[in-house]
């Protein structure tokens, strides 16, 4: 199936609004070709490729709205998606919160897709396999990883005039290794809209090193540490943050940023001067589309200045009740680093805890933004500026606002899941048991 041009998908969309008999319809177009390859035991066990598309059809009658799929584009199955969008609308109750679709918009070029990486070859994957599998059977270490590359599409029209197209690109990697006696692991993750910046054998070799290093892990007592965080650890805890900047949760009390007197701590300093978060649709290390789901232009936009709220996010629904532009939800987080790398930031530090990731993070408390979790594959023991031994993986209960309040010092910028994120040293961060795992 083919990545559409804008001209080819606005011509299949127009086709089908022309059938719409509703008050307003709104319909979305879109589609992916995406090629992977698996490996478990230092032997691939999986590559396929997988084309998709799918067209959506919103239509509404008053505040009575039904939505019908398919992935036909012929007239007569355009036609049919159309109706039964309308019947299912006519059937349905009301929603009260329904919007009537934007009008014609204005949008930012975006600089998402690229392409190397649309013509990524079964080759190329094979390539990035044996490129972690060689180096890891080397030192009787066996990798586990997955590649997955894709080129997408996606267009929107309605019946208010608006048109958005957008062609994106993305490769995500990760990987494993395991010491073949079982006491050590390491792992490291990749994430990138251009292949040409993705190099397989450095972050196999990070991985490996990692793994090597952690053999037979000592035990130490938990406690509260000053921590290195990669930015592959605090991103978890990162954007559990970013998603409480949700105008209508914390106007409504559900949230950490609702304010004890009842309104939202918009303005109000919450965390370390020196943390600094915005999204960008149009930064070049992580671009995204230019508009939302909901046809709304992106921009950037500040979230934290200096350590103060600076924006919430109102869909435009909640942005009506309130009388206030909407702010669209973001579609990357950056947040401002340093100019430390991570072997600067181990040298600095007399006594500490290197942590490479958390994982299973679950809520403990909404209100403080308090989590549990677990730290994995590679966590090791500092002290006078050398990485001494690997040591046992923690439980830590924490929250992203306590550990920003704790800030020493901030490190360079590493994408990671879609975001710009800084290596951050932590004082005082709370482990609260051992774990046996490794």
């Amino acid at each position: 199936m083919a990545i559409y041009t804008r001209e080819e998908a606005k011509k299949i969309l127009e086709k089908a609004l022309s059938f719409s008999k509703a008050d307003a319809c709104e319909i979305n177009l879109s589609g992916s070709n995406s090629g992977n390859i698996r490996y478990a035991r230092n032997t691939v066990s999986t590559a396929g490729y997988r084309s998709t598309q799918s067209l959506v059809v919103q239509s509404s009658f008053g505040k009575k709205v039904g939505t019908a799929t398919i992935d036909e584009f012929d007239d007569a199955s355009l036609e049919k998606v159309v109706r039964r969008a309308e019947e299912l609308a006519q059937l349905s109750p009301e929603n009260p919160e329904f919007m009537p679709p934007l009008g014609p918009q204005t949008y930012d070029e975006s600089i998402t897709y690229k392409e190397s990486t649309a013509k990524v070859t079964p080759e190329y994957r094979a390539e990035v396999a044996y490129k972690s599998i060689e180096p890891a059977a080397a030192q009787d270490v066996t990798a586990a990883g997955f590649l997955d590359d894709s080129a997408e599409f996606s267009a929107m029209i309605n019946s208010n005039g608006l048109f958005a197209y957008n062609q994106s690109t993305d490769v995500d990697f990760t990987v494993t290794m395991r010491t073949n006696d079982g006491t050590g692991s390491g792992w490291v993750t990749r994430d990138y809209n251009d292949i040409d910046k993705f190099d397989a054998a450095e972050a196999s070799k990070i991985a490996i090193d990692k793994a090597v290093m952690s053999r037979e892990a000592r035990a130490i007592e938990p406690g509260k540490y000053t921590v290195i965080l990669e930015p592959a650890a605090s991103i978890g805890l990162l954007q559990n943050m970013f998603r409480s900047f949700n105008a209508r949760s914390a106007d409504e009390g559900r949230s950490f940023m609702s304010a004890k007197d009842g309104g939202t701590k918009l303005g109000q300093k919450i965390v370390d001067e020196r943390v600094n978060i915005w999204s960008d649709p149009l930064n070049p290390e992580v671009p995204t589309s230019t508009w939302n789901g909901a046809g709304q232009p992106l921009k950037k936009t500040s979230w934290i200045e200096n350590g103060v709220v600076k924006n919430l996010a109102y869909d435009r629904y909640w942005a009506e009740q309130k009388g206030v532009d909407p702010v669209p939800f973001p579609s990357n987080g950056i947040m401002e680093g340093g100019d430390e790398s991570l072997e600067d930031m181990i040298k600095g530090t007399k006594k500490g805890i290197l942590v490479t990731r958390f994982w299973y993070i679950r809520s403990v408390d909404p209100q403080t933004l308090l989590y549990t979790g677990l730290t994995r594959d590679g966590t090791f023991y500092i002290e006078n500026g050398r990485i001494k031994f690997p040591v046992k993986n923690f439980r830590f209960n924490e929250s992203p606002i306590i550990m920003l309040n704790n800030l020493e010092s901030l490190g360079q910028q590493v994408r990671v899941n879609g975001n710009l994120i800084p290596y951050m040293k932590i004082r005082d961060f709370t482990f609260t048991s051992l774990s046996d795992a490794v």
